[in-house]
């Protein structure tokens, strides 16, 4: 007999079923058991690299289409303030597997081991009895070079890999399968069809950024149709399913593929306002050099140039948008949905010539913020929550929807109470906290010397702290930002060190100095004796 039946049978002998509305009913009914390992919910998480909070509609753009993305945002806890703890991909993705801060995790710079005793949610999931999948990027190793079984060391059980840069090419298994499939093989697949300086310019209707291979052998399109095939072969399976499906794109370069290449070619754009040397030379000196990094630094891009960057990195993000649908309409089919707790984001953010940079690394808004929603039918309550979320926050999140226990070494918190219980017992966050390396360790030109730091700043390590009207940057040199957010949105006016403002100054940076101390307390401080 269904629970629901017999709480009918029961009510109804008991001479009160009049009395009981089918609304109750219907809700006892749907109440979930506790999960136990026999009955898990399955994890699909999907991300993508450099996309911002606002390159979603339903984020309020209502210029692009995501289609896809939209309805998954209107069944879903949509968060509208989730901020990354390190606006760089390995750091950042270190914070989410691991739901610690970067100066606690200690991968702070990008294609750099990660610390063997750092343990990541997949292979947490391992231990709890989920079956463990990667397609695409991951990003996270023990050690290099990027191999398939470098990626299988953190967790998974299988590994379908790209992690996007050319240099990692060789241990690519999406390379692998265009070799194998595509009549184009011998193009590169993230080259333009057209270099755009020599032949079209940038004031023609064609885009200049067409990518020179067709859309179905493109990576995006590799990443959801191998998504999809591993989700059928998971269905099949008796034990839970973790399938991390991790997309290259809308990061740079900028090709895209026919029909995503014209979308928005009759979109003008309100771009960001042109920065000049002088605009740049007024940031803290870590940011100039950051910003100034190269021989030709993109601050005074041509403008033709910047609105065609625009409209492939849209149109790229809807190309993301349609796979996403079709793996979640898979998912369907499956008969999977009301039993995957279905996960959307993206790692950081992208500038886009905001202050004069591409790209990210910085503390501005456009790199911090990013896109956030997460589904669980019948469970989590679907809307748009303005609380902050530190992306820390989602392996405790996670663990606490599936019944696993929380890492004593997790600095994030649950946010169950909140999406799922109604906010009984919730504490909300009152700020965000990040860090980074400022400027950028790069490979080919910007290195870190012992004592002597990267291109004259000797300690590039910036924190930042984000409240609801505030953010302030700190640089351990003497530099820092300060900008009432209320006021200032776009981050334009930097008060430091303006004497009007030394109180909210000083009050901000010990908020940084105390989240520094105390939440390393799990690293510092042992549960109990040994003895």
């Amino acid at each position: 007999m269904d629970r629901r039946r017999f709480i009918q049978q029961s009510i109804a002998g008991a001479g009160t079923l009049t009395a009981i509305s089918e609304a109750t009913i219907e809700r006892v009914s749907a109440e979930k058991s506790p999960p136990t390992e026999k009955n898990r919910p399955n994890i699909l998480f999907i991300m993508t690299d450099q996309q911002r909070y606002d390159c979603v509609r339903a984020n309020g753009n209502p210029i692009i289409q995501t289609p896809h993305l939209d309805r998954l945002a209107s069944e879903s806890a949509n968060f509208s303030h989730c901020y990354v703890q390190a606006p760089v991909c390995v750091p950042s993705r270190a914070c989410f597997f691991t739901g610690r801060y970067a100066h606690s995790h200690r991968n702070r710079v990008n294609y750099t081991r990660l610390p063997e005793d750092e343990i990541l949610m997949q292979q947490r999931l391992q231990e709890g009895g989920y079956q463990t999948c990667l397609v695409g990027k991951t990003h996270l190793y023990y050690d290099y070079p990027p191999t398939r079984e470098q990626a299988k060391r953190t967790g998974f059980d299988e590994v379908e890999l790209h992690d996007g840069a050319g240099s990692t090419d060789e241990w690519s298994d999406y390379v692998k399968w265009r070799n194998e499939n595509d009549p184009k093989k011998d193009e590169v697949y993230y080259r333009e069809l057209a270099r755009p300086e020599e032949e079209t310019g940038y004031s023609g209707k064609d885009n200049p950024f067409l990518c020179a291979i067709d859309e179905e052998y493109t990576d995006t399109s590799w990443t959801g149709l191998r998504t999809r095939e591993h989700l059928k072969r998971l269905a099949d399976e008796d034990e839970p399913f973790f399938l991390f499906s991790s997309y290259w794109k809308p990061h740079s370069p900028f090709e895209v593929p026919k029909p995503f290449d014209s979308l928005y070619s009759d979109v003008d754009f309100d771009l960001p306002k042109p920065e000049s040397l002088e605009d740049i030379q007024k940031l803290p000196l870590p940011l100039q050099k950051l910003i100034l990094r190269g021989k030709n630094p993109p601050f005074g891009m041509d403008r033709k140039r910047l609105e065609w960057i625009y409209r492939s990195y849209y149109g790229s993000i809807t190309h993301i948008d349609r796979e996403v649908g079709r793996t979640l309409e898979t998912l369907k089919d499956l008969g999977l949905e009301e039993n995957t707790i279905v996960i959307f984001c993206s790692d950081h953010g992208d500038q886009l010539l905001e202050h004069g940079l591409m790209g990210k690394n910085v503390f501005f808004e456009a790199s911090e913020r990013v896109p956030f929603m997460i589904r669980y039918p019948n469970t989590i309550k679907p809307g748009r929550y303005e609380e902050f979320l530190e992306t820390i926050d989602v392996l405790p999140t996670l663990f606490d929807l599936i019944g696993l226990e929380e890492p004593y070494a997790c600095q994030g918190q649950s946010v169950v109470p909140l999406i799922a219980g109604g906010g009984e017992g919730f504490a909300p966050r009152d700020c965000v906290f990040s860090e980074n390396v400022i400027p950028e360790v790069f490979s080919t030109s910007f290195f870190f010397e012992k004592d002597k730091g990267v291109k004259g700043i000797r300690h590039p390590d910036a924190k930042m702290i984000r409240t609801r009207d505030w953010k302030y940057n700190y640089y351990p040199e003497g530099f820092a930002e300060l900008y009432h957010l209320r006021d200032d949105p776009n981050e334009q006016h930097n008060l430091a060190g303006d004497p009007a403002y030394r109180k909210t100054e000083a009050e901000l940076r010990d908020r940084i100095l105390h989240w520094l101390v105390t939440s390393v307390e799990t690293d510092q401080i042992a549960e109990k004796w040994l003895v």
